[in-house]
């Protein structure tokens, strides 16, 4: 019996190991199967993930494309940057340029203002004294006028007088003659010139007896024409003037000169007619002049004899005045 059940066991033994062995198997079989399977999905899923990858790739190289046109353009854009940064630069450094030449020129603006207003001032100034000269000149002008004015009728009164003067010593000349007197009577001043050695002894101022003579013809004669009505208008003056030679000092000569001058104006205020004693009065002056006015000879030599003399002058009435218009108007012919 034992051994029975031994054999049983035995037999059971080999179904159990191949039972097993078919469990093994097909363990081995669904671990292969799930393997494959496993081993399958993983390379489903690589292929997956490699095309995943692939496409990754793709669009990395699309991406990097990008980027690297984006880069370049960022080049680019940088590269432009730096020349618009140059640019502007360099028109800061224009601008600062031009803000100095600005600068400059403000500064140069104002000087020249400065100088406008002062050139401004300076021709108001102009204008003001050209106003003031304009205005002297005007006044000038009027006193230029009134001068012209009173130089015409001074002009008149010199050829009055000149007219006068040429009438009077055409008479004197007349009555000289008609009285037989050897009085010569200067055709331009009317001056007569009788001889000292005639009137007087040599050294004296007494006046001789032929000198009374003398004078007894020729004082008549000529007051008779000075004194007219018709001339009292103009004779302001009659003047004696005795004269010496150059012999002896002049202060000595003067004297005699003037002595000799004044013994002829008594002569004539003594011995002239009552009538013209009033006259001769406010016009009759006496003058020694000693040998300051020389006779010469036509050598050069001083004529003693002729230089010692007694010269009848007259004056009419602001006849220095006309010989100073005469000499104007003389100067402005030239």
């Amino acid at each position: 019996m034992q051994k029975s059940k031994y054999r049983r066991r035995r037999g059971d033994n080999g179904s159990y190991w191949i039972s097993y062995s078919d469990m093994m198997a097909a363990l081995l079989l669904v671990f292969i199967l799930v393997l494959l399977s496993s081993l399958y999905q993983y390379f489903m899923m690589l292929q997956t993930k490699t095309d995943e990858l692939s496409a990754k790739e793709n669009q990395l190289v699309v991406q990097q494309s990008t980027l690297d046109a984006k880069e370049t353009e960022l080049s680019a854009a940088l590269q432009l940057q730096a020349e618009q940064q140059d640019k502007l630069n360099a028109q800061e450094q224009a601008l600062a340029e031009q803000t100095g030449l600005l600068d400059a020129a403000k500064l140069a603006l104002s000087a020249q203002a400065d100088d406008l207003a002062l050139a401004q001032s300076e021709l108001d100034d102009s204008q003001k004294q050209l106003a003031d000269q304009q205005n002297r000149l005007d006044a000038m002008s009027l006193l230029l006028s009134a001068q012209k004015e009173q130089l015409e009728n001074q002009q008149l009164q010199l050829e009055a007088l000149v007219g006068v003067r040429a009438e009077i010593i055409q008479e004197l000349s007349a009555a000289l003659k008609n009285a037989n007197l050897k009085a010569t009577v200067d055709t331009k001043t009317g001056d007569i010139l009788l001889e000292s050695t005639v009137l007087f002894e040599l050294n004296s101022s007494e006046i001789s007896g032929g000198g009374q003579t003398l004078l007894d013809k020729f004082l008549p004669v000529y007051l008779s024409v000075l004194l007219q009505d018709k001339y009292k208008d103009y004779l302001s003056e009659i003047i004696i003037e005795g004269h010496t030679d150059t012999q002896g000092s002049y202060l000595t000569n003067l004297k005699l000169s003037q002595d000799r001058a004044r013994s002829v104006a008594t002569y004539c205020y003594e011995t002239v007619n009552s009538r013209y004693r009033d006259k001769i009065t406010k016009l009759m002056t006496a003058n020694g002049k000693s040998f300051s006015n020389p006779i010469y000879f036509d050598n050069g030599s001083i004529n003693s004899d002729a230089s010692r003399r007694v010269e009848f002058k007259f004056r009419l009435k602001d006849e220095e005045m006309i010989e100073e218009m005469r000499a104007l108007l003389a100067g402005g012919e030239e």
